[in-house]
C-alpha cells in the first residue's frame, strides 16, 4: 500500500462511519438541540467540558455559540470549561485534576443550564464528575462519547442525552464528534432563526 493508498483510506473509512452513524445519533442530536435551544431561551446557559481533542472541541462549539456559526445572531451563553489555566492549576493541584470540570460546575451551574460532556471513552473521570456535579445541580446533561459510552453511560439519566459514536477508535469517534457539534449548531440556530 502506498501512502496515498492509505491516505485514500482514511477518507473512505471516515465517510463510512459518518453515513453509518447518521440514521444512530439523528434522534439524540435533534433532542440535544431541542434542549439547549430551551435553555437558551429560558435565559440559561451551556457549559461545555472535556480533555485533550475534546477539549478543543468543547472551545470550539463555545466559540460557535458565543460567535457564531453560519449566520449573523446574538451571542448565545456558553462558557467552554477548558479555558482558565488558573483554574484548571489551581484546582488540579490543591484538588485533584479529576475535578477541575466539577468544581468548575459547582461554581457556575444553575439548574436549567445544560453541561455538554464530551469523552471518546465516555471513561475520563474529570467529565463523569462534571456530570455527577451537574446532577446536583439540576442540570441537564448531554454526553458526546464513543467506544459504547464507558462508565458514563451508566450515570447518565433518562432525561439526559446521550449521543455515542458507534465505533471504537478515538480518531473516529473525534471526527464524528465534529459533525455532531456542527449539527448542534446547525439545529440550534434553525430553531431560533428559521429557515435562511
Amino acid at each position: 500500500m502506498s501512502l496515498i493508498d492509505r491516505i485514500q483510506r482514511q477518507f473512505d473509512d471516515s465517510a463510512r462511519l459518518k453515513q453509518q452513524a447518521g440514521p444512530i445519533l439523528g434522534e439524540g442530536l435533534a433532542r440535544a438541540v431541542e434542549m439547549m435551544v430551551e435553555a437558551l431561551s429560558d435565559d440559561n446557559k451551556i457549559l461545555v467540558c472535556g480533555n485533550g481533542g475534546s477539549a478543543a472541541d468543547s472551545q470550539h462549539f463555545a466559540a460557535e455559540l458565543i460567535g457564531r456559526f453560519e449566520r449573523e445572531r446574538l451571542p448565545l451563553a456558553a462558557i467552554a470549561l477548558t479555558t482558565d489555566t488558573s483554574i484548571l492549576t489551581a484546582v488540579g493541584n490543591d484538588y485533584s485534576f479529576d475535578t477541575v470540570f466539577a468544581k468548575q460546575v459547582q461554581g457556575l451551574g444553575r439548574a436549567g443550564d445544560v453541561l455538554l460532556a464530551i469523552s471518546t471513552s465516555g471513561n475520563s473521570a474529570n467529565v463523569i464528575a462534571a456530570v455527577m456535579a451537574a446532577h446536583e445541580r439540576e442540570m441537564h446533561v448531554v454526553a458526546l462519547t464513543g467506544k459504547g459510552g464507558g462508565r458514563m453511560n451508566e450515570l447518565l439519566r433518562s432525561s439526559d442525552v446521550h449521543i455515542c459514536v458507534p465505533h471504537e477508535r478515538t480518531t473516529r469517534v473525534q471526527e464524528v464528534h465534529l459533525l455532531a457539534l456542527h449539527c448542534l449548531c446547525d439545529g440550534i440556530d434553525w430553531m431560533l432563526l428559521g429557515d435562511e
